[in-house]
């Protein structure tokens, strides 16, 4: 049990059963009456937020988070199916829980993976992967005229991103799985 006194920004905490990460926090201390701690917390299973005010006799529940290594290993219909590091156990995660990473996913690529009382709720990928551009416009010369100019362009599953005038098709780029953006390019085609 984690009492208010210990609240701070990242701090993971349990309420009614479910995990939250403290995005936002702030001490008060009114002219009169106890200290306040106010907090705006995000589910770690759902992804909603909403503020709390804790006073400083509060007890906070702490959750029961394990990190785990994943290394991923294929599709199987609408499920994605992971094997942990160690044990070589499988672990499947549906479209819902892994969002656009599903385009950012490549066999054996190893992941870390949050647990929650057992339950498999993140997924967080390499931070880079490389994936050849299959699809794009060729730059034509003389639009350079501002820069940073960018053209659409797509990866082998589909997955579309801007990237710079002199990227081609079949040349190696570098994709922040973060974000989804262009990083830089690797090699030519």
């Amino acid at each position: 049990m984690y009492s208010a006194a210990d609240l701070k920004k990242g701090l993971k905490i349990e309420i009614d059963g479910e995990p939250y990460a403290i995005t936002e926090f702030e001490f008060c201390k009114p002219g009169k009456g106890t200290a306040l701690y106010r907090c705006k917390l995000k589910s770690m299973i759902t992804g909603s937020t909403m503020d709390r005010t804790f006073r400083p006799v509060d007890k906070v529940g702490k959750p029961d988070l394990e990190e785990r290594e994943l290394y991923y290993s294929y599709q199987d219909g609408d499920s994605y199916v992971f094997s942990d590091a160690e044990t070589y156990e499988e672990v499947t995660a549906n479209a819902d829980l892994l969002g656009k990473s599903i385009y950012f996913l490549i066999e054996e690529s190893l992941c870390n993976g949050l647990f929650f009382n057992g339950k498999l709720i993140d997924i967080t990928l390499p931070t880079f992967i490389e994936k050849v551009i299959t699809e794009t416009e060729p730059g034509a010369r003389g639009d350079t005229a501002s820069t940073n100019v960018m053209k659409p362009a797509k990866i082998d599953n589909g997955y579309e991103l801007m990237v710079p005038l002199f990227i081609n098709e079949g040349d190696t780029i570098k994709i922040d799985t973060r974000t989804g953006d262009y990083s830089e390019r690797v090699s030519k085609g």
